[in-house]
């Protein structure tokens, strides 16, 4: 993009080119290029005095400026890059805590539509990252478990989604933490927790705990076919209840069966912890106070997430189609299966939480576990172990 140039410089170059034999006209011409960035054909017009450089840029005026995008950018980074039409959908609900800006720029913020937050954010973003799969099924209880799909019965909160991720780095061998998710497929609301290996008794420990924790009654979990999910601890504590809670797997290797949870994994597991090896007690404990006490109430609370309500294919091509951006806890203050008590509960808890102190608070004890995990690598290559 061309310099804007200062009538002095102009003035001095064109009197110097005017002057000049054709030799020193080619080098002025060549230094007039490289400061001005036009096109030599275009310089030499403005070096004649046949043309005057433009002033403005050509289009209509830039209708948000610097300061705005900067503030954008900022909200954008701690609602943890979520995408433009959540963000959107969010920043009515954060921009109320926001005091680093006046009300003229928060104004102009509310008024940007989810297609310019796109065009004004696509410079800040990066690529995805990959990691390793240690789903390993037992045969024995796929008998047991059965096979089926529970999105067509899906008409209120309770009908949940359950996976968890390996933080094995490169490397499955041995103990190390996992992540445990749980998402409602109605509301989106999704409850994470550490994990020290993958053993049915420990797992099925993390799920009661995950139960107690939802804001409604569980109804029906979704698994896959992996050894902490196909075995006789969570088949009995499921089914052996006065209220049998509809526990099913998923088709083995059929990741799109599981996709909700598949998506919180990278979302709400791999963008938070990355792909290091975790294989230290003490920072599975620092995972799940993370976890509980800042990463899901944010998430939860405060980040809309988009809902699929109908694709069709066209050609080549599937359309889908989404309702507007909401948060897990507004779909359950909308939904009429949510009883006036847990309404009443997430009301207050909205009121009372603010989205850029958890967020505060999370940086910290990122920074802190984060701290932790060099130490343990230092103190590894010391020890050559």
């Amino acid at each position: 993009m061309p310099k804007r140039l200062s009538t002095a410089y102009l003035n001095n170059m064109r009197e110097r080119y005017k002057n000049a034999p054709k030799k020193v006209k080619s080098q002025i011409l060549t230094e007039f290029c490289a400061n001005s960035r036009y096109s030599r054909k275009h310089a030499s017009r403005i070096l004649k005095g046949s043309l005057e450089p433009r002033k403005y840029r050509p289009g209509p005026k830039a209708k948000y400026t610097g300061e705005v995008i900067y503030h954008l950018r900022v909200l954008w980074i701690a609602m943890n890059k979520i995408c433009s039409k959540k963000m959107k959908a969010a920043l009515p609900l954060w921009l109320e805590f926001y005091k680093d800006c006046g009300q003229d720029i928060k104004i102009q913020l509310m008024s940007m539509a989810a297609s310019t937050i796109d065009k004004k954010l696509n410079p800040f973003r990066g690529p995805p990252a990959k990691g390793k799969s240690t789903t390993k099924g037992l045969k024995m209880m796929m008998s047991k478990i059965p096979l089926k799909l529970l999105d067509g019965q899906i008409s209120e909160p309770g009908w949940t989604e359950m996976d968890t991720v390996a933080h094995c780095g490169d490397n499955s061998a041995g103990e190390y933490a996992h992540s445990l998710t749980l998402t409602d497929l109605s509301s989106g609301w999704t409850e994470n927790s550490s994990v020290w290996t993958k053993e049915a008794p420990q797992v099925l420990k993390k799920i009661e705990k995950l139960e107690k924790r939802l804001p409604f009654k569980l109804k029906g979990c979704a698994v896959d076919n992996g050894s902490e999910f196909m075995n006789q601890h969570l088949a009995k504590y499921f089914f052996n209840r006065e209220d049998p809670i509809d526990f099913v797997r998923r088709r083995a290797y059929k990741k799109n069966d599981n996709a909700h949870v598949e998506q919180k994994n990278y979302t709400h597991v791999r963008e938070l912890f990355g792909y290091d090896r975790f294989d230290v007690f003490e920072l599975s404990v620092l995972m799940d106070e993370i976890y509980q006490a800042y990463w899901n109430p944010l998430n939860n609370y405060f980040i809309p997430a988009l809902k699929l309500i109908s694709k069709e294919r066209v050609g080549s091509k599937i359309k889908k189609k989404y309702d507007q951006p909401k948060t897990p806890c507004q779909r359950l203050l909308d939904s009429p299966n949510v009883s006036a008590n847990v309404k009443r509960q997430l009301k207050h808890n909205l009121k009372y939480k603010n989205p850029f102190f958890l967020k505060q608070e999370l940086e910290k004890k990122l920074k802190i576990f984060h701290q932790r995990v060099e130490q343990i690598k230092r103190q590894k290559l010391m020890t050559g172990s």
